[in-house]
């Protein structure tokens, strides 16, 4: 069904080019399809290809992905890249927050039975039930309705999405509306669903967006039969225009982070999604691209509010777009008010990301996280990580659900996550000592004996001195030791990297390849050393250094940098001798010459002493540990450095306990 779907696109793109035209020619279509109840695909421009059968009843989709692939465009990325949230996933988050809140409780049914759902014979019984509902209704008026600060369906006001692209959320939510109204009088289903369009407050960047949010919208009333298309509308339903002039106000074209919010009232509930997108790669595709990256980075860093302050205190290292939109988000919502939002998972681990979580964890309640590991691919296209978080703004954070590692299968749309999911709860305290109040969350393993193992690690690690600090137990002096990579960089050199042969005379060259696990034994696989490896094995491309960069001359401690998911450890580490060069693909400590000076009087020799060293960092537990607080599959250096580093006697006990 997705590569039919994929194909339908790239076919469309030959019957239309202008992508703009497409969103246009799809919406009108769509509503013909609802105004005369026949299928989309019979409405159609005749030169569009043929509607595939998986897109046939899901206009929405279509729309959502037309407009992925439009901004795709606009940015300079491919579209082929470009997605959209599926709307199973949207309708998980808005039926855990709207219903008995916390993932796999059951959500709140509606108080009204809909007649047309039953059969003839239990209608009149269902319709005396509606009756003393309505009556009961009547009698205890709920009055945070009547403040105007929910809907008589139960949905928070105002509510809000910053980047609302095509109206995904908007959309869903008064889906829940629609269904949670059904069985209401004519007259209060109408008054109603005014109340909510009156208080939402959803913003675009785009004005293509916007314009497709307020249609979209529109089309999605009328189809539940709360907007009348062609009229003036009638007890029940809204007219055209009223609906129109409500949806000008409530979908607006401005800018989030920049911008002034447009409204005055602050939003009790924002959902969204914003942007995974690193300011270094807006605006790729528009011929003044550098000179309008370094005037949005230069503006979002200068940004106050009316009292000075500056709008963004998390900026860190590389910015990302949704780390603004999440910083924001708390800044517009009310105190007690609800952000829910879908990031990056790395989010949870990375280092760029530590003011952000300070002030997510310190200045509000971070209460849920929901954790999808890039294999699961929720979004598709996506190879990211997902993460879904739950913050109640204003307050402090005393624990933390973390969810996850979840599966696809695990997201339930009529109530949130199956309750089965494999959960965490971070208690402040062990969790400020576990990351020294970092308040990143553990990449955990699913299987409940491996969780244990972990968190075992874990418990037995925090604490201790890190690799980097200085005075610690390997490294009493001043000079801290430091995580380098290897001195060549195999794009710049590629050149002067050659294969190796039986005649070949240079430098052994050492690249990830080369680094060997084998019977739980982490050693180098290199033709230079070891002249029995077949002629046609990977171990002899890219072996040998010709250039003109010498070998270091002592041996070194070195650490694979990148580890395939699927291998069993995450961190290899390996004294290479000292006549090699090694690739940038592979780290290496330097240590201080008190600490080699040590290692070699300890142990009889310096490579005697980095053997024992390695053996020290190949430790199970140690492994275990830089699995769990790993942000993404690449080795960081700072998470190298920030590993915990037990003395030998602690050592011995971790490996008793393991």
């Amino acid at each position: 069904m997705v590569s039919d779907a994929s194909g339908w696109y790239a076919r469309l793109d030959r019957s239309c080019e202008n992508r703009i035209e497409q969103l246009d020619s799809w919406l009108d279509a769509w509503e013909e399809s609802i105004r005369h109840n026949i299928p989309i695909a019979a409405t159609m421009p005749s030169d569009w290809p043929t509607l595939p059968a998986g897109l046939l009843s899901n206009p929405s989709a279509v729309l959502d992905h037309m407009l992925a692939r439009y901004d795709a465009e606009i940015d300079g990325r491919s579209p082929r890249g470009a997605y959209a949230t599926p709307a199973r996933f949207a309708d998980a988050m808005l039926s855990d927050e709207l219903g008995a809140r916390g993932a796999g409780e059951t959500a709140q049914m509606p108080t009204n039975i809909s007649l047309a759902a039953l059969p003839p014979g239990f209608r009149a019984f269902a319709a005396q039930m509606n009756e003393a509902n309505s009556q009961q209704d009547d009698d205890e008026l709920d009055e945070a309705v009547v403040a105007g600060e929910k809907t008589a369906s139960g949905i928070p006001l105002p509510f809000a999405d910053p980047a609302v692209g095509a109206g995904l959320f908007p959309e869903r939510v008064l889906k829940v509306h629609s269904e949670r109204i059904d069985g209401m009088s004519d007259s209060d289903r109408k008054e109603d669903t005014i109340r909510l369009l009156s208080n939402m407050q959803l913003l675009d960047i785009s004005e293509v967006a916007v314009r497709c949010t307020r249609r979209r919208l529109l089309l999605v009333l009328a189809k539940s039969e709360l907007v009348d298309l062609d009229g003036e509308g009638d007890e029940a339903r809204i007219g055209r225009a009223v609906a129109e002039q409500l949806l000008e106000i409530s979908v607006q074209h401005g800018d989030a982070l920049r911008g002034i919010w447009p409204w005055d009232e602050a939003p009790r509930l924002l959902i969204c999604n914003p942007p995974w997108l690193r300011i270094k790669d807006r605006f790729r595709g528009h011929p003044e691209g550098s000179r309008l990256r370094k005037e949005l980075s230069r503006e979002l860093r200068s940004i106050t509010e009316d009292d000075g302050r500056l709008r963004f205190s998390t900026l860190l290292g590389n910015v990302n777009l949704y780390r603004l939109f999440l910083e924001r988000s708390m800044q517009l919502v009310r105190e007690g008010g609800r952000v829910r939002m879908i990031v990056p998972d790395s989010l949870l681990r990375e280092k760029s990301s530590i003011p952000l979580r300070k002030l997510i964890v310190e200045r509000n309640d971070w209460d849920s996280a929901w954790s999808f590991p890039e294999s699961q691919r929720v979004f598709p296209g996506v190879s990211q990580g997902v993460l879904v978080i739950g913050i109640t703004v204003g307050g402090e954070t005393s624990e933390l659900t973390s969810w996850g590692p979840l599966e696809s299968s695990d997201i339930l749309p009529s109530s949130g996550l199956d309750p089965k999911s494999p959960k965490m709860v971070l208690d402040r305290g062990a969790w400020a000592v576990w990351t020294d109040t970092n308040w990143a969350v553990p990449r955990m393993p699913r299987a409940e004996h491996e969780r244990r193992s972990v968190l075992s690690a874990i418990s037995q690690l925090a604490d201790l001195p890190r690799l980097s600090e200085e005075h610690n137990w390997l490294n009493p002096s001043g000079d801290p030791i430091r995580v380098r990579v290897g001195e060549i960089d195999q794009t710049t050199w590629s050149s002067d990297i050659r294969a190796w042969n039986p005649r070949s005379r240079g430098t052994p060259f050492i690249r990830g390849i080369h680094f060997n696990l084998e019977n739980g034994k982490v050693s180098i696989r290199h033709p230079g050393y070891n002249p029995q490896i077949p002629k046609d094995s990977l171990e002899r491309a890219q072996a040998l250094w010709k250039g003109p960069i010498e070998p270091r001359g002592v041996s070194r401690i070195a650490c694979q940098a990148i580890v395939n998911a699927q291998q069993n450890r995450r961190l290899r580490w390996v004294v290479v001798p000292p006549d090699c060069v090694l690739g940038n693909s592979v780290n290496f400590l330097e240590l201080p010459e008190a600490v080699l000076d040590s290692l070699a009087e300890q142990y009889g020799t310096l490579d005697d002493g980095l053997l024992w060293l390695a053996e020290h960092l190949n430790s199970d537990t140690l492994d275990l540990w830089s699995r769990a607080w790993a942000a993404n599959n690449n080795v960081n250096n700072y998470e190298i450095e920030n590993l915990p580093f037990p003395p030998p006697a602690n050592l011995a006990t971790i490996r008793l306990q393991n």
